[in-house]
């Protein structure tokens, strides 16, 4: 995909580390106080450019998975304190466990149930018995609407300007698509256009949660200060 191959180096400009603030805040007391004992030690899978990890570093020993080398460039950049590894969060195994595991906006490119689920059941392999995972989907079937966005962000040497615009063409479906489209001024004044369509994966409430309990977890439904449901998931102490 152009936005995380391409475009990967101007992801601090499209989306930073302070636009995540507020919402790392969030989910980083969810899972602290979910977990007993608290959780020390949290894999981050599909971590993209690093900017939940930014913040959470803080309170947790980070492992931070994605599948593009270009965004996981940037992410080292930022956090140098955290692991990194590059693998597929459908399919990589670490052989080892953590206290609680994260899963935020990579969910909205699994498309297809099987490839939801694959990612569920990566999160019980890594999820300690007792420990907490959180899934945080951009949207859900239930609470979904079209929308339009648009931004941009001026530095010293470059300049960006975008517009995103989101549609459901066939509501029957498990799927919306995603248009992006960015203007990019260089420092020399040079402007380039750049356009991608990604089809994101929507699914409703209970397929979320049967899936969840498919794999091992006990999930529960939270709502974050976006009014939109996360979803709180917990290994029980028993091995599966």
């Amino acid at each position: 995909m152009k936005l995380f191959d391409e475009l990967a180096e101007w992801w601090p400009s499209i989306a930073g580390p302070d636009e995540y603030r507020d919402e790392a805040v969030f989910f980083g007391r969810l899972l602290r106080q979910s977990g007993t004992p608290r959780p020390r030690t949290l894999l981050d899978l599909g971590s993209g450019s690093g900017n939940n990890a930014f913040h959470l570093k803080a309170h947790f020993a980070m492992t931070c998975v994605d599948l593009s080398p270009h965004m996981q460039a940037v992410s080292r950049h930022v956090n140098p304190e955290c692991a990194h590894v590059l693998g597929d969060i459908r399919s990589v195994r670490l052989g080892k466990t953590f206290d609680a595991v994260f899963v935020h906006d990579v969910l909205a490119h699994m498309t297809t149930a099987s490839d939801l689920k694959a990612v569920m059941k990566t999160a019980f392999i890594h999820c300690r018995p007792g420990g907490v995972a959180l899934f945080v989907p951009d949207e859900i079937r239930e609470t979904f609407e079209p929308s339009t966005d648009h931004g941009g962000y001026d530095t010293e040497k470059r300049s960006l300007r975008y517009v995103q615009w989101v549609t459901d063409p066939d509501p029957k479906d498990t799927t919306i698509l995603v248009d992006f489209g960015f203007l990019l001024k260089d420092s020399r004044g040079r402007v380039r256009m750049v356009h991608e369509r990604q089809k994101h994966g929507l699914f409703p409430r209970a397929e979320w949660l049967r899936m969840l309990r498919s794999v091992g977890f006990t999930p529960s439904v939270v709502s974050d200060k976006k009014i939109r449901d996360v979803f709180l998931c917990r290994r029980p102490r028993s091995q599966r």
